[in-house]
């Protein structure tokens, strides 16, 4: 193996420096400089070096010319070549930058760095104009390393992560490329065709290194990273940062002023480092700036270093950015790592011929057989040449990659897989023919022990089988549950068929059947674990249930762009149910309420009648100007439409056994949340929603709402439920309307206070309203604080919450979870 890779190294290195320019750069000590910038001065052709200092510049016209070298922190270098024949070598030393204050005036009253920053703001406007249109070549390459990788992480195997981890569990696990062409036109319409694309260990592989996932751009207020951080040049950045001019030096005939910033606030969202400005034009030329993980709110990322190079266009006056690097490190649970993503920008047209067909809401595609090329056809394209880490990665998964592909591997790896321990009767068993693309499980009882008044302690048990095709285009699913209840001893099955038909329209068709328990709200706003916790512990046995016999079908499609259709029909036999147990693990001096929910002290009237009925439901999603990626294999929505998404709901129940349970009911929603910048995240869901021929319907039926009454919430549901509601207090059969609306401040507030933004939190406000004709209307209000937690795990989330309903006021606190 170790001479294959060897040979292929020698081989890869041959073919890059044909039609080439190539070399090194290096500093005065001769220690490489990663990621310079080359280019042809008054040209669009550039490269950057890699991380071992060597370039290549795709370039093959004989010639005079002059080769720009420039990188920040250092002077930049123009040397004039005569090429005469191919490959040329050109090797570079760069000196560090020598900067002085000798052109600028001081004045004892006025600091030089501010003046710069509002001059630069002063031009923003002008500057964003210049660039509202454009067409360019994007490449990208994306690297992640892991460090001491555990060999379990939460109970499961790593692996080698795809042969990337070497004996002290130390490699690179991801390795891609993308060469695409973007093309963008003010406000927001962006279309990139992704011509070459190539993942290491992966032959069929498609990139995810986006041009649009790689746009941060320093012009905007915001840089959304996670949480929106604040740019040193937004509009209200003197709000956030004290700027230093620490020198100048000169570009040509151009001065460049280098500009510390520091935060004003350590926990803020924002940015510390260089920025360097080009005097009179007031345009960046560089940028070099860093955030943390702390900044951001994902704790085990240590840093995030920004660097953006600009090069001059005369046509245009602008500086135009040419390349960008993310370098980012990370440490969780004793291991850790670290990345870098890489991009190079080139051959801009900032006077495009666009029309009504270059842009639509698809912003992605590929080019066919764009992830079959070959390595003639990467070095030849490449910009920037690849380390001998990254050629030794290629080389060596795509080696693997024919070796793991191969049956006798996989059957091996099953066998490992596979093999039966004792623990798996408690926890579970999976049977995986990896090669033949196949899965038989069993489902253990032990994870899913809960407890109920009705059924007493129960578990759920099973086996399903899943096939699947090549890159999980299409997936069938058959399953079958048991479930049992120790106090009522029933044992009652449920069967299910799911069949996936393509991930492009998510074509999905369901048959299920059988027999369960099943809490009057078939959302289950209290969950078992909770439910059994509240009611061993405090005696409040606050899900209610009845049994549901049913068949049904379901059918769901994305008819066209945005709009996704979903119809289920199916027959349902309803049976009530009682409480058959009083079991609690402390003695209290009150009884269990009984499982009519409509009369919790009646222990002997159902709050049903056994009957049964057909139902056919019809949902209409609808996401206005859906923005989406189109990969060979499947359609990826990209979250940034500026309208709310629209769910649209009829309900018609059918031959019921008593005609009083026939109905309809008609319901839309309204839901969406939105970025506001520095300021957070705001969301609200508005749902209303009518009846038709509903006097005499059964309960089950009923709208019934998203309540809380456990004083924990580990559900997301703030967009679509209540802290402090009643379960079934609200149901009803006549019109209703609820809203929700949530804000996250995300450190604006509590980051300016000094003592607590040490403690990184985030406040968090929200008002939830429901409104029924039979009762006065219910209001709550909620603050609270989330990004809780300790040292890298901060996940917890803790509220206020205080409910009005007529002469009724309620105060709790109520924790949760926030991702």
């Amino acid at each position: 193996m170790l001479k294959k890779i060897l040979f292929a190294v020698i081989v890869l290195v041959c073919i890059q420096v044909q039609s080439q320019i190539t070399g090194s750069v290096t500093n005065a000590q001769n220690e490489p400089l990663p990621y310079v910038n080359i280019y042809l001065k008054n040209a669009t052709t550039g490269t950057t070096t890699n991380g071992d200092g060597l370039y290549s510049l795709n370039f093959n016209q004989t010639g005079t010319y002059t080769i720009t070298f420039q990188f920040l922190g250092y002077t930049t270098k123009n040397v004039e070549v005569t090429i005469t024949e191919f490959p040329f070598k050109l090797n570079a030393v760069l000196e560090e930058e020598t900067t002085s204050l000798d052109e600028v005036v001081l004045d004892s009253k006025i600091n030089p760095a501010d003046r710069i920053i509002r001059e630069v703001l002063k031009e923003k406007p002008q500057t964003l104009s210049k660039q509202k249109a454009y067409t360019a070549d994007f490449y990208s390459r994306g690297l992640w390393r892991v460090e001491n990788a555990p060999e379990k992480f939460f109970g499961q195997e790593l692996g080698d992560l795809g042969g990337g981890l070497d004996s002290t569990r130390t490699g690179i696990v991801y390795l891609s490329e993308t060469i695409s062409k973007i093309a963008y036109q003010e406000p927001n319409d962006f279309n990139e065709i992704i011509t070459a694309s190539k993942v290491s260990g992966n032959s069929n592989g498609f990139s995810f290194n986006s041009a649009q996932e790689a746009d941060f751009s320093f012009y905007n207020n915001t840089l959304e990273i996670q949480a929106q951080v604040v740019s040193p040049i937004a509009d209200n950045a003197f709000n956030y940062y004290t700027y230093k001019l620490v020198g100048t030096f000169k570009e040509g005939d151009k001065l460049i002023n280098k500009i510390q910033v520091t935060p004003k606030r350590k926990n803020d969202r924002v940015f510390n480092g260089i920025l360097y400005i080009v005097e009179d034009d007031w345009q960046l030329y560089g940028a070099d700036l860093n955030t943390s993980g702390a900044a951001i709110q994902v704790p085990f990322v240590d840093s995030l270093v920004f660097k953006h190079s600009f090069k001059y266009n005369a046509a245009q006056k602008l500086w135009v950015k040419i390349s960008q690097s993310i370098d980012f490190s990370f440490k969780l649970f004793g291991f850790g790592g670290n990345g870098r993503f890489s991009a190079v920008y080139s051959n801009y047209d900032f006077k495009p011929q666009f029309d009504r067909k270059s842009f639509s809401n698809e912003v992605l595609s590929f080019k066919p057989e764009a992830n079959k090329k070959d390595s003639l056809f990467w070095q030849q394209i490449r910009p920037i040449p690849l380390t001998i880490e990254e050629r030794t990665d290629y080389i060596k998964k795509d080696s693997l990659q024919e070796i793991r592909d191969s049956r006798p591997y996989k059957d091996s790896v099953d066998s490992a897989r596979n093999a039966f321990k004792f623990t798996d009767v408690l926890m579970g068993y999976s049977y995986q023919n990896t090669y033949d693309k196949w899965r038989l499980s069993y489902d253990a009882i032990l994870p899913t022990i809960s407890y109920n008044t009705v059924q007493g302690f129960n578990a759920t048990g099973g086996i399903s089988y899943s096939k699947w095709t090549e890159d999980y285009i299409q997936a069938t699913t058959l399953s079958l549950k048991a479930n049992y209840g120790i106090d009522d001893e029933r044992l009652r099955f449920t069967g299910r068929i799911a069949k996936r038909f393509d991930r492009i329209k998510n074509t999905t068709v369901i048959l299920e059947g059988g027999s369960q328990t099943q809490q009057f709200n078939s959302e289950e706003p209290i969950s078992g674990v909770i439910n059994s916790l509240a009611t061993l512990v405090w005696k409040k046995n606050f899900a209610k249930y009845y049994e549901l016999n049913f068949a049904r079908a379901t059918f769901s499609q994305e008819l066209f762009n945005g709009f996704q259709l979903t119809a289920q029909a199916g027959y349902e036999k309803r049976m009530p149910l009682f409480n058959t147990t009083d079991q609690t693990l402390f003695n209290r001096d009150f009884a269990y309420t009984s499982n009519n929910p409509l009369n919790p002290q009646d222990y002997n009237t159902a709050a049903i009648q056994p009957h049964n009925l057909g139902k056919v439901n019809v949902q209409a999603m609808i996401n206005f100007d859906q923005k989406y990626m189109s990969y060979p294999d499947g359609k990826f929505k990209v979250d940034d439409s500026k309208y709310p998404t629209l769910y649209v709901t009829a309900e018609q129940s059918f031959a019921a056994s008593d005609a009083n349970y026939n109905f309809t009911e008609l319901k839309a929603e309204l839901r969406q949340e939105l970025t506001l910048g520095n300021k957070g995240n705001f969301g609200y869901g508005f749902t209303g929603g009518t009846f038709l021929n509903g006097d005499n319907i059964s309960f089950v039926d009923y709208q019934h709402f998203n309540g809380n009454q456990t004083y924990v919430n580990f559900r997301n549901l703030r967009l679509t439920g209540f802290n402090n509601l009643p379960y079934y207090d609200y149901s009803t059969k006549e019109s209703f309307f609820e809203a929700h609306i949530e804000h996250n401040f995300k450190g604006f507030i509590l980051g300016k206070i000094p003592g607590i933004r040490a403690l990184n939190l985030n406040l968090v406000t929200g008002v939830h309203s429901l409104l029924t004709q039979e009762n006065k209307p219910y209001t709550e209000f909620n603050i609270g604080v989330d990004n809780l937690g300790f040292g890298k795990l901060k996940f917890l989330r803790v509220d206020y919450v205080r409910s009005f309903s007529g002469p009724n006021q309620k105060g709790a606190f109520v924790f949760g979870l926030s991702f």
